[in-house]
């Protein structure tokens, strides 16, 4: 029997194989009575005006106050990459390989784009002040230690994202303290207006969004991983946290007659192939509907499982939604 891995788990694969973090599986500690989701409300498309600000209350109630409107801002995780895009800001430095998508900046200009060295992991403060940033931005869970480093050096702002309504409140807390308001208030638009017709219109297909390299897989679920949080707007996602140590296994997978499935492949080091076609091995993966009717698909997990933000998930919206047709 294959278990998918608890949040702790998932958190180290990521870190370990790709460099980025994924908020794992939730916080509930209890799984519900019922694993069947509520309908879930219909998005509101209008957008409120986006102010200017050098300090504010970010989306996540964390407290965030500038000297003047950052130019040199260095990115320690995707989201950041993703909202400067949509900002239309190129970052200083990045810790992601995001910008390098088609949809981003592409790989010719991505390459322009410096690196920090050290990992995602340990990105290197020597590095990260090398570039004399104004804001420095990282996930809460994961570079909050850098905070004690950087101070007094830079400022830093700890954002951690579990839903695609946080992704939009940071892209709006990023967008009052550049400047980019107009930018900001588009891009929301743009996401909205995409997520209400994709939601006019849900499938009532099984869909299901996995995880991982090996038979260590796991289930994103709509509690903690920013894509899966759109899921339930467009199709019937039976997945729900179960805590930090929750899984799920592919005998429970099996009984819940997906018939579509998403597949972030995540790899270790040199390794390489399918997260797919490696789970192909086990008897009972042939088994699950979407597998036998040809409808699993290997999406870009710099996108699905990193991205988070507004320009990320629309990709999401348009290859889940095309698939789920």
């Amino acid at each position: 029997m294959l278990r998918s891995p608890s949040r702790f788990v998932r958190t180290w694969i990521t870190a370990a194989v790709v460099g980025s973090v994924l908020a794992g599986c939730g916080s509930s500690s209890e799984e519900p009575a019922s694993d069947k989701a509520k309908p879930a409300p219909r998005t509101e498309v209008t957008v409120e005006p986006i102010k200017a600000a050098t300090e504010l209350t970010d989306t996540n109630g964390a407290r965030i106050a500038l000297k003047k409107k950052p130019e040199r801002i260095v990115c320690l995780f995707a989201l950041c990459d993703d909202i400067l895009t949509e900002l239309g800001i190129v970052p200083t430095a990045t810790n992601s390989a995001l910008l390098a998508h088609p949809d981003f900046l592409g790989e010719a200009k991505a390459e322009e784009v410096d690196v920090i060295p050290g990992g995602f992991i340990a990105p290197e403060v020597e590095a990260i002040l090398s570039h004399k940033p104004d804001l420095v931005i990282g996930l809460g869970d994961t570079h909050g230690k850098l905070a004690p480093a950087l101070k007094g050096a830079t400022a830093f702002w700890a954002m951690q994202p579990e839903t695609w309504e946080d992704s939009v409140g940071y892209l709006r807390d990023v967008a009052a303290l550049t400047g980019r308001t107009a930018e900001g208030e588009k891009a929301e638009k743009t996401f909205r207006t995409k997520l209400a017709a994709a939601e006019r219109t849900p499938g009532d297909k099984t869909a299901l969004v996995i995880y991982g390299s090996d038979e260590n897989f796991g289930v994103a679920t709509p509690e903690g991983d920013v894509a899966a949080s759109l899921f339930p707007k467009i199709a019937d996602y039976p997945w729900k946290s179960r805590g930090v140590e929750g899984s799920y296994s592919l005998e429970e997978i099996l009984a819940k007659d997906v018939d579509v499935l998403f597949v972030e492949t995540l790899s270790f080091g040199d390794a390489d192939g399918k997260l797919s076609e490696k789970l192909a091995e086990n008897p009972l993966w042939g088994k699950i509907p979407a597998v036998k009717n040809g409808d699993v698909h290997e999406v870009n997990s710099e996108v699905w499982a990193k991205g988070r933000g507004t320009r990320s998930l629309g990709i999401v919206l348009d290859e889940a939604t095309a698939a789920l047709r």
